[in-house]
């Protein structure tokens, strides 16, 4: 069990690292940030209730007795067993080379930190080789399920990026063992599969859009909005504070809202190691646009932004991931 107390300072601060965003993980909860440091780092931060502030950078604490996960380096992510590829946060200045094996701690709220480069074998560079040809993995010998598992991420990535199509992380982790083994040609299958289902979602949903008028559309919302609209009065929440709220309580990470109509919300969140974009109705947080497949036809309107992550997990552990927007 790691004590935690090390990491505190004074009753009123904490030492903590910044990832980015909104806010920072501390022993048991989720602070808000008053205002974000310059940049990534540590920190040592003033606590007021549910608010962090950011005083002075810090160095990092013993973290020794933290959770240890060791795998190979993939762009910023760590690729660990059942090829499962986790942002890794607080890299060196000096970027480590691709492919590198890599010692990192489990931080509170599961985020992992950079620890130490590790010694590296001749795989890793047999692996880089590979990469510069696209060639497939099934005849090197050795190579380590985590190190074969980042080689198809990455061939992947780079077949396509010249396809000129974004994906993520969990889009294609169920496919990596067979890129990797397939090489380049497998890789493009992948792909062009991705590109398909993407291309059948768009059609359906356009059909839909069509059988929606906004006027049955208001119909459905107008009570759930009327109610809204007062709970929001009485406790005069802004939109956002509801958005932090609905994706906090749902274990997601709030990143940004705009508005895009004037009862229409874009929302930006992190869940599982990847970023997400979701147009939701601004009273009622009804999902108008989830920015992932969900299904055919698609079921956008079923939900609330509260059980939004709960389906994208569903998607992403049985490896049916598809996302529509990239942020």
């Amino acid at each position: 069990m790691v004590d935690y107390r090390k990491f505190l300072g004074k009753a009123d601060t904490l030492i903590a690292p910044w990832f980015g965003g909104p806010s920072i993980d501390a022993p048991g909860r989720r602070l808000k940030l008053s205002l974000p440091p310059p940049r990534p780092g540590w920190y040592r931060f003033e606590l007021k209730g549910r608010i962090a502030t950011a005083k002075e950078a810090a160095d990092p604490p013993d973290v020794s007795s933290l959770p240890k996960v060791r795998g190979f380096l993939w762009r910023d992510r760590l690729v660990t067993d059942n090829a499962k590829a986790e942002p890794l946060h607080l890299l060196p200045e000096e970027e480590p080379a691709r492919f590198s094996p890599i010692t990192a701690r489990r931080w509170h709220g599961a985020t992992l930190l950079f620890d130490a480069l590790d010694f590296e074998s001749e795989a890793e560079g047999a692996v880089r080789e590979a990469l510069a040809t696209g060639a497939a993995l099934h005849a090197l010998k050795s190579i380590p399920a985590p190190l074969r598992a980042a080689y198809g991420f990455a061939l992947a990535e780079q077949t396509a990026r010249r396809l000129a199509v974004p994906v993520a992380a969990a889009e294609i982790r169920a496919h990596v063992g067979r890129i990797a083994d397939g090489g380049v040609a497998q890789a493009e299958a992948v792909i062009r599969d991705l590109i398909a289902e993407r291309a059948q979602t768009e059609r359906e949903m356009a059909e839909l859009r069509a059988r929606l008028t906004a006027a049955q559309l208001r119909a459905e919302l107008e009570h759930a909005r009327q109610q809204r609209i007062q709970e929001r009065q009485n406790r005069r929440e802004t939109p956002e504070d509801r958005v932090w709220q609905a994706l906090e309580k749902a274990g997601a990470r709030f990143e940004s809202s705009r508005h895009v109509r004037a009862d229409q919300l874009e929302v930006v969140f992190g869940f599982m190691g990847e970023r997400f974009i979701s147009l939701v109705d601004e009273d009622t947080l009804q999902v108008l646009d989830s920015g992932i497949c969900l299904g055919h036809p698609p079921a956008d309107k079923l939900i609330t932004l509260d059980s939004l992550p709960a389906v994208i997990k569903e998607a992403i552990e049985t490896d049916r991931l598809v996302i529509l927007r990239a942020p």
